[in-house]
């Protein structure tokens, strides 16, 4: 069985607009496994500060993985 990931490009959102395209990610993640937000980290860290800060003890997240400085997975839990 190959993973779902659902991969997603933040570059120039607000943290703002990061939550609100997150939000809608998770909402429609049937089938998903992975979602892979592409944040960058040449113009700071702001939004992958605000991605651990807000998701790493969300209930529907199992892990926060750093694929590399400008590369976060969130790792879904099976509902």
């Amino acid at each position: 069985m190959a993973e779902a990931i659902k991969k997603i490009d933040l570059h120039g959102l607000t943290t703002y607009q990061t939550e609100i395209v997150i939000e809608d990610a998770l909402r429609q993640s049937w089938g998903v496994y992975i979602i892979r937000l592409i944040h960058g980290y040449h113009g700071g860290t702001a939004l992958r500060d605000f991605i651990y800060k807000t998701y790493e003890k969300d209930p529907r997240i199992l892990r926060l993985e750093r694929i590399s400085p400008g590369t976060t997975d969130l790792h879904l839990k099976e509902l």
